[in-house]
């Protein structure tokens, strides 16, 4: 069975992968982990098709469980989510880091770079069917922000984690993660446990500039829009 073209998304990172079936779901996540940055006991792993049905990838054992028992599509979408407490996990935004870049010119030059092997294979926008695709893909972001009443303005919390509670400051594309396109969520949190202070790539969102990481950016998909107010973390201690 040949590879199939998907996009394998997280909080951290969204990009285009070559998936093969006959990998096991412990292979799956064993890959995933330098894609990522999270480790495979705390992945949790959601296949969310074209037509924005989501099924869960797992298994008792899933050393002997292979993907080709799933429906895989191309375009289809892996989901990774990131099960460890926001205390344990990694901030890719620290403050003070110089990173090199190399100028688009001459990466476009290069002939062993990924964008040279997807010229030659006719992937991602290469593939002559990829509008298409890629239409499809906008159209179901679309469709969950609808279905899920996001709305600018509105109290939220992130994943089903109530340390995770604040308001939507955004909807729309976000043009500064790579490879992404659709909807993106901007929340400030009422905590600092977020990614960001409202900017990313140097373009602001939403807010000033600040030390704290109150924002974060998450697909439509791990919003849930609701009564969450503010967890006043006084509110169970016992008069004295």
């Amino acid at each position: 069975m040949s590879d199939v073209p998907m996009y394998v998304t997280s909080e951290y990172s969204s990009s285009e992968r070559r998936i093969t079936p006959s990998w096991s779901i412990a292979q799956l996540k064993t890959k995933m982990e330098p894609i990522t940055g999270i480790p495979p006991s705390s992945q949790r792993i959601t296949l969310k098709t074209l037509t924005n049905e989501t099924i869960p990838i797992e298994a008792a054992d899933e050393e002997t469980t292979y993907l080709q028992s799933y429906p895989l599509a191309p375009y289809a979408e892996f989901q990774i989510t990131d099960l460890r407490p926001p205390s344990a996990r990694p901030n890719f935004n620290a403050a003070g880091v110089d990173k090199y870049v190399m100028p688009e010119e001459q990466y476009e030059k290069k002939t062993d770079s990924v964008l040279a092997w997807k010229k030659a294979q006719k992937l991602g926008r290469f593939d002559p069917n990829a509008p298409s695709h890629e239409q499809a893909k906008i159209a179901a972001f679309a469709k969950e922000v609808e279905q899920r009443g996001i709305e600018v303005g509105k109290r939220c919390r992130v994943g089903q984690d109530d340390t995770r509670r604040g308001v939507v400051k955004y909807v729309g594309e976000v043009k500064e993660i790579p490879g992404s396109i659709g909807a993106w969520i901007g929340i400030h949190l009422d905590e600092p446990v977020g990614k960001n202070d409202g900017s990313i790539g140097g373009t602001r969102y939403w807010g000033e500039e600040s030390q704290l990481k109150h924002g974060v950016f998450v697909r439509p998909d791990r919003v849930e829009v609701g009564d969450f107010p503010i967890v006043d973390d006084l509110e169970d201690m016992e008069e004295i």
